[in-house]
């Protein structure tokens, strides 16, 4: 197995960066809603503070290439250079739901033009870092094929196409890997998709359940060549596995959340395990979080959970606050109570020219500092559990 790439820190914080076009045509861009793409050097310094040097944030194809390969860096640049003033490590997101109008999703030039923007944002990167560039390039490619492609939600918004849209994404990982790799060799990468449990009350939709259970594996195993291998996937493809888990993640297949307790519900280090003893790769938490009073509690079980894992000797060498921000949400611009700070203060007279400062949300701040101890050392030899 390759070793996992050298994270500055095993906590990291998240930065929302979808930029998806909803139904109703509006283009959310979260980097700018939350004013983090005005002040990352003062949101990276923040996240220091607390232990946070390892953070993902986005690149957002839509207004680098605002025409067909025409390519301006001015809102990737500044972002890059407070990173390197700061010392933060970013995990860089090229398409997180978005991509340019210009370009049609079900076509093969969408493969083409998300692979050449990868290898310039790549060079740009490596430009600007002595760090080794580590890249999400299609976030949650199983999840994207089912809200966007299957059940319409989100862009493209088409119902019965999440099978074809997984297999274009795919190809579009495999390219953009490829052109990556072709400039910048030792180039990193975190695939990600969610992490999930389903299960049936009834005994008669057990092995439905299953089949949707084990669907969460598909873009996986495409990019290694276990599934559809005519769509060029390989074990190389495979790098490190990011997964993506919220309280909302365990469902019965009538409906219904699981519940910790309740039957069904699976341990998250058990979960943890059955990933890796699939793929064999390292694993990192990749998007993890709660909203309002919720926040502490579910970071102090997920990490109780990958500290479990790990002393099973489940590689997963990171976990991730997601969204480290509050953001304003996606369909009606809601107050997300989700992050470590909030938004950024507004100056006097309600001039809306954000500062830099936010406010604390201090539980979160006490239970990072908490985990960041508990983390600092690798499980001794004698932490022994039962399981």
């Amino acid at each position: 197995m390759k070793p996992a790439p050298k994270f500055r820190s095993f906590l990291w914080g998240g930065f929302e960066c979808a930029t998806q076009r909803r139904n109703d045509g509006t283009r959310l861009d979260l980097l700018r809603s939350t004013a983090h793409d005005r002040h990352a050097l003062s949101d990276y310094a923040n996240l220091i503070s607390h232990g946070l040097r390892t953070v993902r944030d986005g690149v957002r194809w839509h207004l680098v290439e605002p025409r067909p390969g025409q390519y301006d860096w001015t809102s990737v640049v500044p972002m890059a250079r407070a990173a390197n003033k700061t010392g933060m490590q970013v995990t860089w997101d090229l398409c997180h739901y978005g991509w340019p109008d210009h370009v049609d999703i079900w076509r093969p030039r969408f493969v083409d033009a998300f692979a050449k923007f990868a290898a310039a944002t790549a060079v740009v990167i490596a430009s600007e870092t002595e760090d080794v560039p580590i890249f999400t390039l299609i976030n949650e490619i199983s999840f994207w094929s089912w809200f966007g492609g299957e059940v319409g939600d989100i862009r493209p918004s088409t119902y019965g196409r999440g099978l074809e849209l997984k297999h274009q994404l795919v190809r579009a990982t495999i390219a953009a890997t490829d052109a990556i790799r072709a400039v910048i060799p030792t180039a990193r990468f975190i695939t990600t998709d969610p992490l999930i449990n389903v299960t049936a009350r009834a005994q008669e939709r057990a092995e439905d359940a299953e089949r949707h259970r084990l669907s969460q594996y598909q873009a996986w195993d495409m990019l290694s060549g276990a599934l559809w291998p005519g769509l060029g996937g390989s074990q190389s493809y495979l790098d490190v596995i990011g997964l993506n888990y919220y309280n909302f993640n365990q469902w019965y297949i009538e409906g219904g959340e699981l519940q910790q307790g309740d039957t069904g519900y699976r341990a998250l280090w058990q979960m943890l395990e059955e990933v890796y003893l699939r793929y064999k790769r390292p694993l990192v938490i990749a998007e993890t979080g709660a909203e309002g009073d919720l926040r502490r509690p579910w970071l102090a079980y997920v990490a109780d959970e990958v500290f479990l894992a790990r002393a099973r000797g489940v590689p997963v060498e990171g976990l991730c606050l997601y969204p480290v921000l509050d953001y304003p949400g996606w369909a009606n611009d809601r107050h997300c109570e989700t992050g470590l700070f909030g938004y950024a203060i507004e100056t006097k007279e309600g001039v809306p020219a954000f500062r830099a400062d936010r406010p604390l949300y201090q539980p979160l701040a006490d239970e990072l500092a908490i985990q960041g101890r508990r983390f600092a050392q690798p499980p001794a030899p004698d932490d022994a559990f039962e399981f």
